[in-house]
């Protein structure tokens, strides 16, 4: 097969979407199909790349570390057209999410999406704390849907999400998938020299981008409070984003520094030497689709301390690979569980590393893309009523008109449906 895959974020940034599409790219790649992945270009990029078409972007948007990719990108067109796709799958509902549709539409193939992201949990990079902002980033997201021929869910929590909201495109689980090979490779006591933390203590850690989606002030007073209790025990923060400030002055200010380790970005082997360093994986984020690093985690034969939310409680089973608290728990009730832990018995440690690691074998990247390649299959064995003049350019203008109308009247819902979320005198969504 020959897949098109267009996504806003990407490597070189450091994320789970961007992790996500990349392993699956290079998965598909492996099992022998053509991939040609359009994203963005990111400030300082010096690698040589096969396979992706890079489109100027707004680097650092508002004071982020994400590049906003400018969807109108000389050669484009030329490039996807000589491509010539059997699929297109987007990564995301804006921005390049538009083109990929509108590029679906002129080659007439079909056009997955993956959901990936609660986008209406990220509005504060554009407007803090905006209600309006949020409603019509959900209600885009949720047409954005309905303009696909298919959408996949990573968890069945998202894909209960979409069917709860009215998205009535069928939606498929297929979750995300991890490189066991990378992350069961870590060497811990490797892992703590390189970061200098003591062979012997009581570590736990995190991995994720430091930001404020991610709940970050709950668990950073979460490690304070449970650093106080454990004299003994150390955390390790692994990442890096614009709550890492706020993360390392809050323990600084509670004398904690010094126990208190902040790794920054690493990859290959240094982060999953980082994990295997790891006692324990806390996570608070109410913002996953999935969760990608508890995965990560798991590979590593970590057990996670998560707080209940979507996506996470797919992964995380209390009691069995970690614990999955109550998502009304405080801070204390998260540090108390930390210290059970701390303190519990080998034997009931090692009966959830092994669970956690047969959790993490049904997310191996191989498994994954091929569950993503079947999908695939499906969607291309669908009857798209396809005619001999498909391809005529007259044609072609006209299914780009209509997809275009599709797009402004997806807009139009959405802006309204922020509005006026009662309903009160917002257009059909279907016209």
């Amino acid at each position: 097969m020959k897949i098109l895959m267009f996504t806003n974020t990407y490597t070189p940034h450091v994320g789970g979407v961007a992790r996500s599409v990349s392993e699956l790219a290079a998965g598909l790649r492996r099992a022998g199909d053509e991939v040609l992945v359009v994203a963005p270009e990111f400030a300082n990029m010096t690698t040589e790349e096969t396979g992706v078409h890079r489109i100027s972007a707004v680097q650092n948007f508002a004071g982020s570390d994400f590049s906003v990719p400018l969807p109108l990108s000389p050669g484009l067109a030329d490039a996807t057209e000589a491509f010539d796709p059997d699929i297109i799958h987007s990564h995301h509902p804006f921005l390049l999410g538009d083109t990929a549709l509108r590029t679906a539409s002129f080659l007439d193939v079909p056009v997955v999406f993956t959901h990936h992201t609660r986008y209406e949990l990220y509005g504060h990079y554009v407007a803090q704390d905006s209600e309006l902002l949020k409603r019509l980033a959900l209600s885009l997201s949720l047409g954005y849907c309905d303009l696909c021929d298919g959408v996949i869910a990573p968890s069945r929590s998202i894909a209960d999400f979409l069917a709860d909201h009215g998205v009535r495109t069928p939606v498929t689980v297929v979750p995300t998938g991890v490189d066991v090979s990378c992350f069961a490779g870590g060497v811990g006591a490797r892992g703590r020299s390189a970061l200098s933390i003591p062979e012997d203590v009581f570590l736990v850690g995190h991995v994720g981008r430091l930001a404020p989606e991610k709940n970050l002030g709950f668990l950073t007073e979460a490690f304070s409070l449970f650093l106080k209790q454990n004299p003994d025990a150390h955390v390790l923060v692994v990442g890096d984003g614009p709550s890492r400030l706020m993360m390392q002055q809050t323990l600084e200010r509670e004398d904690m520094g010094n126990r208190a380790h902040f790794a920054g970005v690493l990859r290959g082997a240094a982060l999953a030497d980082a994990y295997a360093a790891m006692d324990f994986f806390a996570f608070s984020s109410f913002s996953e689709t999935q969760g990608l690093v508890l995965v990560e985690a798991m590979t590593a034969g970590r057990p996670v301390v998560a707080l209940d939310a979507p996506g996470v409680r797919d992964v995380v089973t209390d009691q069995l690979n970690g614990r999955l608290l109550d998502a009304g728990t405080d801070a204390g009730g998260f540090a108390a569980v930390l210290e059970e832990l701390a303190t519990a018995g080998e034997g009931s440690r090692q009966a959830m590393r092994r669970a956690a690691l047969e959790t993490a074998a049904d997310y191996a990247i191989d498994k994954t893309v091929a569950r993503t390649r079947d999908y695939y299959q499906r969607m291309l064995s669908g009857d798209r009523s396809q005619g001999a003049e498909t391809n005529g350019l007259w044609v072609r203008a006209r299914r780009s008109l209509a997809r275009e109308m599709e797009i402004l009247g997806n807009f139009a819902y959405a802006a309204a449906d922020a509005i006026l979320p009662d309903g009160g005198g917002k257009p059909d969504r279907d016209g």
